[in-house]
């Protein structure tokens, strides 16, 4: 019997009858030890193995600590994957120093997606995200009305002056031991992303965005020293704790009730939720340039060393549909990168408690300087926002800035 099967299978061989082999196309995500991310993602896997018989796609999955580690060592050693993930305000760095390609995707696929969940280097789509991630002022109605605050909507938000005095009233009620949770203790990239939007709306930035050769005038002009100004009175005025802010504040400060506001992102906001009935997600206050948040946060793409970067698109498109997008966003409570796919899940469809978090990133949301500097200006940036926290001279800290980002850029020619 076995002799019959193997003859046949030759001769269906010969004949050119037989199935052609799947090209392999690997793949690397960072949610290594999520169990839910781990489930939705290698399902969407299993589904596109299943749809069509060009490609089959394998997954390896690395602890997020590790990840932007392995692949720079991977780059370097010429062993990328074929498809990896990227968080958005380094994949312009990863473009630039040769680790990713283009994506082969119909843009008019992703004309819906929020835009902090597209990644455009050099006016070329490199990466898109399934979903985003928004800041909001976190309190509750009874707070407000207690302070005998209005409450700001998105069409009309606090001014800046209104935050200040807001700040102000928690501190003089002595209800608070802090009058808000900037969550300082969540150092890294929490810094820039959640804190340069504040400076954007002062005027200022990080680097200047016309050139991105510089960081003079907008990180150290007039509106960024405003900003620096403000942001140390922030911590000598006592309203909020400063980098030396106990860890578990992040978890359970605000819900324990030693703030009257937290600063922090929608993937906190269920807890909240679960605590108190009126909790309110407010939008960021204006500052004089618009109200800003920050965007942008994990995103797919295709490495430049891949041989078939047609498959390895095709993969990326696929997960793209709003299935996935809202099994993610159940999941793991981040924002879905489309309206339909928003109106599919539990917390972001329309009247849904955190339906207001999309409308945020709509709005609200600005990328991180879109530049391969990013990655060195970022570090600079949360440095310097430390030091004046802990009581720095605001313009020698932000002129050192200047220099540090300013040496970067001319040590990498430009980044062109």
């Amino acid at each position: 019997m076995k002799t019959v099967t193997l003859s046949a299978s030759i001769v269906a061989l010969l004949s050119g009858t037989a199935v052609s082999a799947q090209t392999p196309l690997s793949m690397w995500y960072h949610g290594a030890g999520n169990v839910v991310e781990s489930e939705i993602i290698n399902g969407i896997v299993s589904d596109f193995n299943a749809s069509q018989s060009d490609y089959v796609v394998s997954l390896e999955s690395f602890p997020q600590g590790a990840y932007n580690d392995s692949v720079i060592a991977a780059a370097l050693a010429g062993n990328l994957p074929d498809i990896m993930d990227v968080d958005g305000p380094v994949m312009p760095n990863w473009a630039w120093a040769g680790y990713m390609q283009p994506l082969l995707i119909d843009e008019d696929v992703i004309a819906d997606f929020l835009p902090g969940t597209k990644g455009y280097y050099n006016d070329q789509l490199y990466s898109v995200g399934f979903w985003d991630a928004a800041v909001a002022l976190v309190t509750r109605q009874s707070i407000l009305d207690e302070l005998g605050l209005r409450t700001p909507t998105l069409d009309d938000p606090w001014t800046g002056d209104e935050f200040n005095a807001a700040l102000e009233a928690a501190k003089q009620s002595g209800n608070y031991e802090y009058a808000i949770n900037l969550g300082m203790a969540d150092a890294g990239e929490w810094y820039p992303y959640a804190f340069s939007p504040f400076l954007q709306s002062f005027g200022g930035d990080i680097i200047d965005r016309e050139t991105y050769q510089t960081a003079e005038g907008v990180l150290n002009g007039d509106e960024a020293m405003a900003f620096g100004e403000w942001w140390q009175g922030l911590f000598e005025a006592g309203y909020a704790p400063g980098t030396s802010q106990d860890p578990a504040d992040l978890d359970t400060g605000f819900t324990d009730g030693r703030f009257a506001f937290s600063w922090t992102g929608n993937w906190m906001a269920l807890n909240t939720l679960l605590a108190f009935e009126d909790t309110l997600f407010l939008p960021a206050p204006d500052f004089g340039h618009g109200p800003k948040i920050g965007a942008a946060s994990w995103q797919f793409g295709v490495s430049a060393t891949s041989d078939h970067p047609e498959g390895a698109s095709a993969f990326i498109e696929f997960a793209l549909q709003d299935e996935y997008l809202a099994a993610f966003s159940d999941g793991i409570g981040l924002i879905p990168a489309t309206p339909t796919a928003a109106e599919m899940t539990q917390y972001y469809s329309e009247g849904a408690p955190m339906a207001v978090f999309f409308d945020l990133s709509a709005a609200q949301g600005t990328l991180r300087p879109v530049t391969p500097g990013y990655v060195v200006a970022a570090k600079v940036f949360e440095k310097a926002l430390a030091d004046i926290a802990n009581g720095a001279d605001v313009a020698d800290t932000l002129d050192a800035a200047v220099d540090e980002i300013d040496t970067d850029i001319q040590r990498n020619n430009g980044y062109n």
